[in-house]
């Protein structure tokens, strides 16, 4: 008997050599958006950060952040990687909802309209493309107009088109006058004779445009997990930082696109707004709940620190990896 239990062991033992992913820890994280600001997610999945880490993800892609918030609070994904909006509206709701980590804190994206406006005054009166009423893109265009002094409920009507390609042909169709995009898509818009309107980037808000999201009750039960997910993602924006061409090809592999003009300028915008420590700050929440506060009360009443938790980049921090990283 026990000569049989020592031959069990040693097959387990066996087992487990021969396959890592069999002692490595399962979790499910969810993302949305074909856009470079998920090149974190595809560089830690596709470039093997997660295995690096212990972890055995399935990685999911969901075609809306309404969508993917509804997989995390039915418990069908552990992690979501989402915007500042996603959280906040999730949080007033009553979720338990929290980020750990950020991995695009500042607006990003270009407002691009059709070739005969020139000025964001004349988008009043326009109609405008998002992909989803409520998703990321929606929120962000509403707020990047009114820091522009454009009203978008009174001044203009937006309404939902689809994904970036539908929301070119919606421009190219004259459904919409403006849309949001991001590089490299600027750049094809423009070989279509649209005109990047405005950069939002050059206005420095602080937002949270994409970010590692969980809930609270994962962070108090599961936390050693939590530490090497966001562990996993800083190493992958250290990647991007430091591997630029391997970077461009990624965006353009995920993005099905190999224009080495657009994919150098993506690279460029993104690379430089991506963070080498990725703190979930406070400020980045606070800019959407000001937003809100005329119109919700309960986003006036809110603490912007109670939607982040800092401890887990600090506790990262603390430990010399980062330092260690970029040799500082």
């Amino acid at each position: 008997m026990v000569r049989s239990l020592s031959l069990a062991c040693m097959v387990v033992i066996c087992i487990s050599f021969v396959n890592p992913a069999a002692a490595q820890e399962r979790m499910r994280i969810a993302w949305a958006g074909s856009t470079p600001s998920n090149t974190p997610i595809w560089v830690a999945d596709q470039k093997g950060f997660f295995k690096k880490n212990g972890l055995n993800v399935e990685v999911i892609s969901i075609s809306a952040s309404t969508i993917v918030i509804q997989a995390l609070l039915t418990g069908e994904v552990d992690f979501i990687i989402a915007p500042s909006a996603t959280l906040v509206t999730s949080k007033l709701a009553g979720a338990d909802t929290v980020m750990v980590s950020t991995n695009l804190p500042l607006f990003i994206d270009h407002i691009v309209s059709l070739g005969n406006i020139t000025t964001v005054e004349q988008l009043k009166g326009k109609f405008g493309g998002v992909n989803r009423l409520g998703t990321t893109s929606d929120m962000t265009l509403r707020l990047a107009l009114r820091r522009l002094g454009v009203d978008p409920e009174k001044d203009t009507k937006i309404i939902a088109t689809g994904e970036n390609p539908q929301r070119l042909a919606a421009l190219a169709n004259n459904i919409t006058q403006f849309t949001l995009l991001g590089e490299p898509l600027v750049r094809e818009a423009e070989k279509l004779g649209f005109r990047d309107l405005y950069d939002i980037g050059t206005l420095k808000i602080p937002y949270h445009v994409n970010a590692v999201v969980t809930r609270e009750k994962t962070v108090k039960e599961r936390r050693p997990l939590v530490q090497k997910v966001v562990r996993a993602f800083t190493e992958s924006l250290h990647y991007i930082h430091t591997n630029k061409e391997d970077t461009k090809a990624l965006i353009g592999k995920n993005l099905k696109t190999k224009d080495p003009e657009g994919l150098e300028r993506a690279y460029k915008a993104y690379n430089t707004a991506f963070p080498e420590i990725p703190y979930p700050n406070a400020e980045g929440v606070k800019t959407l709940l000001d937003d809100i506060a005329p119109r919700d009360k309960k986003a006036a009443a809110a603490d912007p620190k109670s939607f982040v938790d800092m401890s887990l980049v600090q506790e990262l921090e603390a430990s010399g990896f980062i330092k260690q990283l970029y040799k500082k």
